[in-house]
């Protein structure tokens, strides 16, 4: 992926969760990848964290929009890697997000990670937990 496929796909992606489009959102992802994330933990602990298949992980996204129905993200950055890109986001309560994923060869996403800031307890930041 070069550095105007990524801008393109970090676009895409924004876009499509900003719409609050799930099956958008998971054209982006392989059928069997598997995504982490502190907060998939937090709402659905019986998965501690760990979503694997494309179905589970639209089953913690279609829990997260319907708790936060005024969920929006803005991109601050894209990373562009060899086989990897990182979207970094302010989410809608202000929290800073990176959405760390890894590609298939065929362009997809394999596996994400969703990870959230951590404030350095002597220099707090605003909403270190993402909420």
């Amino acid at each position: 992926m070069n550095v105007e496929q990524a801008h393109q796909f970090a676009s895409a992606w924004v876009d499509a969760w900003n719409s609050h489009d799930l099956d958008a959102v998971l054209a982006h992802f392989a059928e069997d990848a598997v995504f982490t994330s502190p907060m998939a933990a937090q709402l659905l602990p019986e998965t501690r964290g760990v979503l694997e298949g494309k179905e589970a992980i639209r089953g913690y996204w279609a829990v997260g929009l319907e708790r936060v129905p005024d969920l929006r993200f803005e991109v601050v950055n894209v990373y562009n890697g060899v086989d990897t890109v990182v979207i970094n986001y302010r989410n809608h309560a202000g929290g800073l997000v990176n959405e760390v994923l890894h590609l298939d060869p065929e362009g997809r996403v394999g596996a994400g990670h969703g990870t959230y800031l951590v404030a350095d307890p002597h220099h707090p930041v605003r909403d270190a937990g993402g909420r």
